[in-house]
């Protein structure tokens, strides 16, 4: 049974004389609900704060790094234009060596084509044996001078190889390091990306908890305004019980649990009424123990089981005073009968009548549904009288 007490708007709406506390009990636990509200949006624009004081970082490290991109882009661009230098300054330095080469290969060939009779032919050719001497030593000199030539020309194009290896080695350094910033580039972005998405979610989460603030504020400010009636109420209702006689002839108690009923209205109707609906009655009122568990429930109303859409009746005439959505009875009806009497049905699909609605006995009131119903399409029935539940088995036939 869900429907062990009434809580604190039916309370209000049925029961003015009895219902402050719980209708008080009800507005404090919404101040609690928009104090709790409040803190969540609290905490929520200091995350927001601390994120985007996190993506304003993200950003100014993201601009360091492509600045850092661009220098390094630079320096590689001049590594890269003394590369092409050096390799034109190597290319002409080997076509020299090239040419030096052939100058000295021809010249030793020359010679070493004479072989000895060039050597015959300079010791002929000399007037004197120190002529001779001195034709050999400068012959030899020449040749040893281009040795060492061709030896410096060679020395010269392995440094400038050397050096373009270095060169090549630094351009590869310089592209590694490119690669790294672009990886790190990358994770900015992508760290920047999570930043921002998460700070879109705080942001829809302060969104939520507003609306929600928002809605609980405006319900405090209804539930206050329904204690300020109730308080009226129950100052008019004392004040006439007041000025009344101490005992009415017309109430009679029924037993301990049951409530004195007048014996006109909807009072002397007892015994007489129809269900509010074809079906079955599956819980009813009382104290009930758990089939299974070692516990006990109680029912204020009773519940009729009836196929969903089957139409519900009003058990007799009255006002709608309340016609809408409340938690945990789905979409409810509760009619004002007078004298002190009120019908309440709950879980219905629709409802076809309105507050301030004037019905009649037996009159359409809603259609059988399951809103907030834990057993299916069913209708939840209450009478009350004076704000305090009756037994409704006994009023109907």
């Amino acid at each position: 049974m869900r429907h062990i007490l009434l809580i604190s708007c039916l309370a209000l709406i049925l029961a003015p004389s009895l219902c402050g506390a719980g209708a008080k009990e009800e507005l404090q636990t919404i101040k609690k609900q928009i104090k709790e509200k409040n803190r969540l949006i609290s905490k929520t624009q200091k995350v927001e704060t601390k994120v985007s004081g996190e993506l304003v970082q993200i950003q100014k490290t993201l601009a360091e790094k492509q600045s850092s991109l661009v220098s390094l882009g630079r320096d590689l661009a001049s590594v890269e234009k003394g590369i092409d230098k050096t390799l034109v300054d190597i290319e002409s330095e080997r076509q020299e060596a090239e040419r030096k080469r052939a100058q000295i290969n021809r010249r030793v060939a020359a010679l070493y084509k004479g072989g000895d009779t060039g050597n015959l032919r300079v010791f002929f050719s000399s007037e004197s044996f120190p002529q001779m001497t001195e034709n050999l030593r400068y012959m030899r000199s020449i040749l040893e001078n281009d040795r060492k030539l061709f030896q410096q020309y060679n020395e010269n194009l392995q440094r400038l190889n050397l050096l373009k290896q270095q060169l090549e080695q630094d351009a590869t350094r310089k592209e590694g390091i490119r690669r790294n910033i672009e990886a790190k580039k990358r994770e900015i972005e992508q760290e920047k990306s999570k930043k921002a998405n998460y700070l879109v979610k705080v942001r829809q989460d302060k969104q939520q908890y507003q609306a929600s603030l928002k809605e609980l504020q405006a319900n405090a400010g209804r539930l206050q305004s329904m204690i300020q009636k109730l308080e009226a109420r129950s100052r008019k209702a004392y004040s006439s019980k007041a000025r009344g006689k101490a005992g009415d002839n017309k109430a009679q108690v029924v037993s301990p649990r049951s409530v004195a009923v007048p014996n006109q209205g909807l009072g002397a109707q007892k015994g007489r009424l129809s269900l509010p609906v074809k079906g079955t009655i599956v819980d009813r009122y009382g104290r009930h123990k758990h089939p299974e568990f070692d516990s006990f429930t109680v029912s204020n109303g009773i519940s009729v089981s009836a196929p969903a859409g089957s139409a519900i009746h009003a058990i007799y005439d009255g006002e709608v005073i309340f016609a809408n959505y409340f938690k945990g009875y789905g979409n409810m009806i509760i009619v004002d009968h007078g004298d002190g009497f009120f019908s309440l049905y709950a879980h219905a699909s629709s409802m076809t009548k309105k507050v301030g609605a004037k019905v009649s006995k037996n009159e359409v009131l809603a259609s059988v549904g399951d809103v907030d119903s834990s057993k299916g399409p069913m209708l939840y029935f209450e009478i009350r009288y004076q704000g305090k539940p009756v037994d409704p088995s006994p009023w109907f036939r």
